[in-house]
Parts: structure tokens; sequence; C-alpha cells
């Protein structure tokens, strides 16, 4: 489907699933002035960069794009999407790389809150495969060198998980506030609860071994949206596959939620990791478990690691534990930012 006036654009997916028919400012549809956008992305355009360059080193430089520049900032897609929408009350950009999606979530949750909007898309998204990317993040060890068995290289809470996949794709979704979303009848998956944000302060790519500094962020999230502990039955876990994150994470939720009552999934074992879209993704997912009262499989846990002390979903999907309304998405990222997602069913 396309909207009249911009033949070259597709209405966006989350948009439409929201109940708008076009951008913002048409009948029936929301005032421009009171919708705004939450975009975040961890590099931005980075293969627009790198082709250009490449362009530039082999004198070709009069074939560099005009539209290089707009593709290649780390705000291009809030713009892009502020433009598509008619979005007029602001379109915001974190670039707290794989924590940006998750971040841009909670910056559309201030938003509402504050008064500056009544709906907000927010959202995240990364394009980063390119064999500088693979090499960089292979120069660290951050990457899962099992190259001869890509299907089962990215293998959450295993003993033998040595890195991440690197993904790429986008992911949004429409807040709106509860008086606007009442008066025009509209559909609601679930309710942002809230967010807790916090940052390590220990390393600039490690996480501080006890989880403290994602364990603030739980605590934050829950205390954000009116949440105890035994109201969470789901957790959508970051969990990227690497041997010191998965365990920080795992005594984060252990000290803030206890070791039982709640499910846990790592859907990176099936995406790979998005980087800047990985919140975002992860949130959606945290929104449809909760939605459809199902988590969703984590794939490749093959012989458990004794020292994760969490009630991982395995291989298939499970229906979530019945009498628990609340849900939570984790995200952490390199700098040592922290962001939690609680979200809880509408009734």
């Amino acid at each position: 489907r396309r909207w009249r006036g911009r033949g070259r654009t597709r209405g966006p997916e989350a948009w439409a699933d929201a109940g708008f028919t076009g951008p913002a400012g048409g009948p029936g549809l929301p005032d421009p002035d009171r919708v705004g956008v939450a975009v975040g992305s961890g590099i931005g355009g980075l293969t627009t960069l790198l082709a250009s360059d490449e362009l530039l080193r082999t004198h070709r430089e009069r074939q560099i794009s005009p539209f290089a520049v707009p593709m290649l900032m780390a705000n291009g897609s809030a713009g892009l999407a502020a433009l598509e929408l008619n979005a007029r009350a602001g379109a915001h950009a974190p670039a707290t790389a794989c924590a940006a999606g998750a971040e841009a979530v909670a910056a559309g949750l201030d938003m509402i809150r504050l008064g500056r909007a009544d709906v907000v898309a927010v959202g995240g998204t990364e394009a980063m495969v390119h064999p500088l990317t693979f090499t960089a993040f292979a120069a660290m060890n951050a990457m899962s060198r099992r190259n001869d068995a890509p299907r089962h290289a990215s293998r959450p809470y295993d003993k033998q998980r040595d890195g991440f996949v690197l993904g790429e794709g986008a992911a949004v979704l429409v807040l709106e506030s509860a008086r606007h979303a009442r008066a025009r009848g509209a559909r609601v998956h679930c309710v942002l609860a809230g967010a807790g944000t916090s940052s390590d302060a220990h390393h600039m790519v490690r996480p501080e071994p006890g989880g403290r500094g994602m364990a603030r962020a739980l605590g934050k999230a829950l205390e954000d949206g009116g949440l105890r502990p035994a109201d969470i039955g789901y957790v959508g876990t970051h969990a990227t596959s690497t041997q010191q994150g998965d365990l920080a994470e795992s005594r984060a939720l252990c000290s803030v939620l206890g070791t039982g009552g709640y499910a846990v999934s790592a859907t990176k074992s099936a995406t790979g990791h998005l980087i800047g879209a990985a919140g975002a993704l992860g949130a959606v997912l945290t929104v449809r478990a909760l939605s459809t009262r199902t988590a969703p499989p984590t794939i490749n846990v093959d012989d458990p690691d004794d020292a994760i002390e969490l009630d991982v979903v395995r291989d298939a999907p499970r229906p979530l534990p019945a009498g628990r309304s609340a849900a939570l998405s984790n995200c952490a990222a390199f700098g040592g930012h922290n962001v939690v997602l609680a979200f809880r069913t509408e009734s």
C-alpha cells in the first residue's frame, strides 16, 4: 500500500499496525505537532561512508552521491521517519551503541509523559555487515569464531559460547498516550509501564562482572513502572553469547528478581546481534511475548552454563506463567550503557 502524495514510500508497518492510514495531519489522523520520532543507531550509515571513501581513494569522487551525507548521518533514519510520518513534535536519534534502540523507546516514553507528544514512533536501525566491522569485532574477540557451523554460532548461556553473530535490520513500535489511544479506540498490544537506565562506569567494552550496573537499571525500571519483582513473568535478555556479558546479566537478574518464577529468552541466538536496532527488536519481541502469553525460544543451548541460574526457554516456545502480568526487556552496550524497559498488560 502506498500513501497518496508519497508515491515512492510504503506506509511503515508499525504505523499501519497502530491503525494510522497515512502521515499525520490527514483526515482522522493525529496532529503533526503532537507526533514525534525517536530512532536510534549505533553508528549510522557506515557502509555509505566506506563506499564513498573508496570512491575518493580511487579518484572517482564525481561518483559520490549527493545523498551521501544524509545517508551516513547517525540521525538520518530519525529524520527520514519524521519526514515520512509528518512528525513535527521532535525527532531524536540516540547513538548509544547496542542500547540505542532501547534508549529511543525510553525517549519516546519521556516525550509522552512530559506532554510534548501524543504519539511517538520509536525504534532502532543498523546496517553494519561489512568486512571492516567483522574484522574489528573479531580483533577484540567479541564475535563468534564458529565459522564452520554458522547456524549454531550464537549460543547464549551455553558453556561453549564464544561471541555474537552480527546481524542487521530495524524495528519500530508506536507509543501513544492512554488518553489519545482511548479517544480513537486504538488497539493496544500492551502498556510501556516504565524504563530504567544506568552506566556501569567500569570499562569501555566489558560489563561490570557482578552485573551491578544492569541491576540498577532493572531496579529503576521496576520502580518507574510501579512494578514488583513478583509481577515479572518474562524477561527478554540482552544475552549476546559472550562469556562475560551473559554471566553479568544473569547475576543482575538474579539479584533483582531472584532465580525463579519468570521465563527468560535470548532471541539473538536466532536473529543475530543488530547493534543499534537490538534494543528495539528486543522490545518488539517482548511486547509480542506478553500480548500472546508465549515466550520465544532460545536456540543452541546444548550444554547450559552451570553458573547461570535462569529459567531459560530452550528450543521451543513456552506458555508464560499464569498470574504474572509484566515483562522486562534488557539492553546493554559498549560504553557501559544499560537500558531496561518494563511492559505490562493493559488490564
